[in-house]
């Protein structure tokens, strides 16, 4: 293929994507740039159909440190396993992408995207999916059509759209849209407490210029003499599906209404084993698709009885929380906890504050920076039942854990009211959907008990659709089953106030803003009902921290005493952090902080510190300690750090014959600041007698 390119200016920013040049024994490959950030996408296939119930596809996203004119850290000069902005922009890139591949199509396919240029002003993330798509549509793999994708940010009150990085980290909204020319497939964001009206005009502003960049897609696939790939799903026999329906018969209803996930799920598994054994004779070697018919006669049939008698599993209303209780303190060691339990999903956080030691150093190709929040979501295989070995952690836990940290962070108060590095470690002990939901809101509650001063309770709610023709259900707090058989998969987290993140997956075409509307007004409301529960279990942060907490106290020194205060290759700050069993963090501008469990401890600590950068003072009276005794006199330490002579004349009223009869190495003597003798200090005992 000849090389080619299209570009477009989208709300005041050049766009390009081009094709050709690079990667070209790849099945699809694609650069998509903006200012000077560039990402080639690459889309492969494998040759033959895949037997599982689910589509193989893998997507990858890599940041070169090339891209930005930087060599790795470490000793092992060359990148290594993916760091969470990576996994969290892969996830971004599948989300949109998934959806558009036609149901039963089962190749192999595989998609790495590649950070090969990075400027300081452009996220790379949305340009991967841009590239992703147009990669796609580029290969000889069946993709219904380009999907394009928006990053929109708020300034100065106003919507903008592929704001900077600088505007993104200070503009209050940071929200990736993706979609097609017809519907919005994916958004991923947060914001600080926005209304649901503005993330409705954010979402239509983002699709506006979506348009134009699938349109841009499409210019550059006229050029190259693509068109879509045409797929025909291997046929399934009519007698096959009629026959399986005639073992199931009624019986699938009741089995997989039933409330308790368990029961439901054992029993449909029960039935399935039923309905293979029955038919193993007639169609032999047919498992897989017996299994397939299986599962579309309970999808429809779920979806049945929510269109026709808003009933849903369990037999909750469609706009019915499931049940929730809320505990404090359940780990008596940790600096707060919480247990949030919403129906068969259930929650565990702890929260522990540290130093400013304890932040974690970022370094990515666009900069550098230390954090002092984080949140780690975990999902053991227990949670759900199910046996598994405990490896790294998963994608899903990084993009849970992420969207759950971005939901609080706007309620959390500023480092220097409160100067704590703050870890909170979500533990889904059980799962039935709506588990990183489960996490925000107890999460909020975990921090309220350790006596963070957060402004507001954050509560998250995941919502529902289903939608037959023109019939659509809006349903509040989903179960994972009601996310498997639906049509989108919406999470709203928020205050009383507004939102504060999102993230909304679509699997059906024909989204209008009208039901987007209504899905987050009942999103709005549940949040509303969950906090009022949780503000019953603790209405604010508690005044007190935990006392296995440490305390922190900040203090503010010259900058030209700071190397006084750390000393020789730190001896001096090691040495007082023996001494009373303290951690001290120095800045650069002079600020020290100085943390312990106990006041008495960080009291000493800070009167030493104060004494080394304190500045001697006439005729100020010092507590001082005996050093070392000479025939003219003693030096004592009147200041930590600072020595100073009291001479034999100055020991005593009377005539001091040897120093050894008036004090003794290691006494302590109150001294006076008498004077100043060429950059020395003269100290007095006898004036003060």
């Amino acid at each position: 293929m000849s090389f080619i390119t299209v570009e477009k200016e989208i709300a005041g920013v050049k766009i390009s994507i081009e094709t050709g040049r690079i990667a070209k024994q790849a099945g699809g490959a694609a650069v998509a740039r903006i200012g000077d950030t560039m990402v080639l996408a690459t889309a492969c296939e494998g040759p033959d159909p895949e037997r599982g119930d689910f589509f193989p596809l893998t997507v990858e996203y890599i940041e070169k440190t090339y891209a930005a004119g930087k060599i790795p850290g470490g000793f092992i000069k060359r990148e290594g396993r993916p760091n969470e902005k990576e996994v969290i922009a892969a996830r971004q890139v599948d989300r949109p992408i998934r959806p558009l591949f036609p149901d039963g199509y089962r190749n192999e396919v595989q998609v790495i995207c590649t950070v090969i240029s990075a400027d300081d002003k452009y996220n790379a993330d949305v340009m991967a999916i841009n590239a992703a798509s147009t990669a796609l549509c580029l290969s000889d793999m069946p993709f219904n059509e380009p999907v394009a994708a928006v990053r929109v940010g708020l300034l100065d009150g106003k919507l903008k759209i592929f704001p900077s990085l600088a505007e993104t980290e200070t503009g209050g909204l940071d929200l990736v849209v993706a979609g097609t020319e017809s519907s919005i497939m994916m958004v991923e964001g947060g914001a600080w407490e926005i209304s649901e009206g503005l993330l409705v005009e954010a979402l239509l502003a983002a699709h506006e210029e979506i348009k134009k960049i699938v349109a841009l897609q499409n210019e550059l696939l006229v050029k190259a003499g693509k068109k879509p790939v045409v797929f025909t799903a291997p046929e399934i026999d009519k007698q096959l599906i009629a026959d399986v329906e005639a073992v199931v018969k009624d019986r699938m209803h009741d089995i997989s209404f039933n409330g308790v996930k368990k029961v439901r799920y054992d029993g449909i598994m029960k039935l399935l084993e039923e309905v293979q054994a029955a038919l193993a004779e007639k169609y032999p070697e047919s498992e897989r698709k017996i299994a397939d018919i299986f599962s579309d006669i309970e999808r429809s049939d779920i979806r049945k009885i929510i269109i026709e008698k808003n009933e849903r599993i369990g037999g909750r209303g469609i706009d019915e929380i499931r049940q929730i209780t809320c505990e404090l303190d359940v780990l008596p060691r940790a600096h707060g906890s919480a247990l949030f339990t919403r129906g068969e999903t259930q929650s565990l956080v702890a929260t522990t504050l540290g130093t400013k030691l304890d932040e974690q150093h970022i370094d990515n190709i666009q900069g550098k920076y230390d954090k002092s929040y984080m949140l780690h979501y975990n999902f053991p295989p227990y949670s759900v039942g199910e046996v598994k070995r405990l490896g790294s952690v998963s994608r899903r836990e990084i993009g849970h854990g992420h969207l759950a940290e971005r939901s609080l962070q706007p309620v959390l108060p500023d480092e220097k009211s409160f100067p704590y590095t703050i870890r909170i470690v979500a533990e889904t002990l059980e799962s039935n959907g709506s588990s990183s939901m489960a996490s925000i809101c107890c999460s909020s509650l975990s921090l309220m008990a350790a006596g963070v001063p957060i402004k507001a309770h954050v509560a998250g709610v995941a919502m529902g659709l289903i939608k037959e023709g023109t019939e659509v259900r809006i349903l509040t707090d989903i179960l994972g089953t009601e996310d498997h058989v639906g049509d989108m998969d919406f999470k709203v987290a928020g205050t009383r106030e507004g939102v504060t993140a999102v993230q909304m997956d679509i699997k059906t075409d024909g989204i209008t803003p009208e039901v987007m509307k209504e899905a987050l007004k009942r999103a709005h409301d549940a949040r509303l009902r969950i906090i009022d529960i949780m503000e019953k279990t603790i209405p604010a942060s508690r005044k007190e921290l935990s006392p296995h907490a440490p305390r922190i106290t900040t203090i503010v020194v010259e900058k030209d005493k700071i190397r006084e205060v750390i000393g020789s290759g730190g001896k001096v700050v090691r040495e007082i952090q023996e001494k009373t069993g303290t951690t001290i963090s120095i800045e650069d501008d002079g600020t020290i902080q100085i943390a312990a469990v106990d006041k008495e401890s960080r009291d000493t600590a800070v009167n030493i510190i104060k004494g080394i950068v304190a500045e001697p003072e006439l005729n100020a009276v010092y507590d001082a300690v005996v050093k070392n005794i000479v025939e003219f006199g003693a030096f004592v330490e009147y200041l930590p750090g600072k020595e100073g002579l009291v001479h034999v004349s100055e020991l005593d009223k009377q005539r001091v014959a040897r120093v050894e009869d008036v004090v003794k190495l290691g006494d302590k003597i109150k001294v006076k600041l008498v004077g100043f003798d060429r950059g020395k200090v003269r100290l007095s005992r006898k004036a003060l007698l």
